[in-house]
């Protein structure tokens, strides 16, 4: 996932985001006094399930004409109405995420970041059940001969800071001979590619795929089957929270909201 220096906090209503500056880099707690969701499940802010993400991931969390919108923000927004809340987002660096900084320190209740749930991960913070699988593409300029890692030998493949691609790109880099060039987010290292910056990028296979849509001079040509799963983070032995997310998570499949969102934004039903 994507990283920025910038820290902004954004609370967002189905139709409505409201703004609030944050310091740069912190992580502090944006609680108001605590409260509590339906079932008696506490949260860091009354009537509100407060998100960390960080953008622009698109179609998982981006920015589109001055709101939040996106597959996990839709998802999260269902799952707090569900717990008779409404959705706040944090957008903030991905360090602190990833850390589980924010959600031990209390900064958030939950993070929906299109996360890749990770051995080293959960030993920072807890994941719900998976509710997205997802794989890693190789992006590159349409008509370059690289179909492969071994294609890549002596050539530079950008990586999105602290992704999973980029854990894969240096599991393999040695074995078949290429650089690996960091990024701080997913636009700069599509950017790159389209600049020739780098000859391909790695990333997961979902927002490659909504990248390549509009953008006809790059294009997919392999992805590796990795088996990423994303869940939601939640702090380390929030039982509670996590029994009662898991639940909604299972009554928005059951019911069928969750294929309706996938839908939404991916054009068709989950397989």
């Amino acid at each position: 996932m994507a990283r920025r220096r910038t820290t902004r906090v954004l609370a967002l209503l189905p139709a409505l985001a409201l703004a609030t500056a944050a310091a740069a880099g912190c992580a502090e707690s944006t609680t108001a006094g605590g409260g509590t969701a339906d079932g008696g499940v506490a949260v860091i802010e009354a009537g509100f399930l407060t998100t960390c993400t960080h953008m622009d991931y698109k179609p998982f969390q981006f920015h589109d004409q001055g709101k939040i919108v996106g597959f996990d923000v839709d998802l999260v927004d269902a799952i707090a109405k569900d717990m008779g809340l409404q959705q706040k987002i944090v957008d903030t660096p991905f360090e602190g995420i990833q850390s589980g900084e924010d959600l031990n320190t209390r900064r958030c209740d939950v993070a929906a970041a299109a996360m890749s749930i990770t051995p080293a991960r959960e030993e920072n913070f807890d994941f719900s059940d998976p509710y997205f699988d997802a794989t890693q593409a190789l992006l590159v300029k349409k008509g370059q001969p690289i179909r492969s890692l071994g294609d890549l030998r002596g050539k530079k493949l950008g990586v999105q800071l602290s992704t999973t691609g980029e854990t894969y790109a240096n599991d393999n880099k040695d074995a078949n001979g290429f650089e690996v060039v960091q990024f701080e987010d997913l636009p700069l290292s599509v950017t790159a590619v389209q600049t020739g910056q780098v000859d391909a990028a790695i990333n997961d296979n979902s927002v490659l795929g909504d990248f390549v849509k509009n953008n006809p001079e790059v294009e997919i040509t392999t992805e590796f089957t990795t088996g990423d799963q994303y869940g939601i983070g939640m702090a380390t032995d929030n039982t509670a929270l996590k029994d009662r997310v898991n639940a909604a998570l299972k009554k928005l499949k059951d019911t069928g909201e969750y294929d309706k969102i996938y839908e939404k934004w991916f054009g068709k039903k989950p397989e």
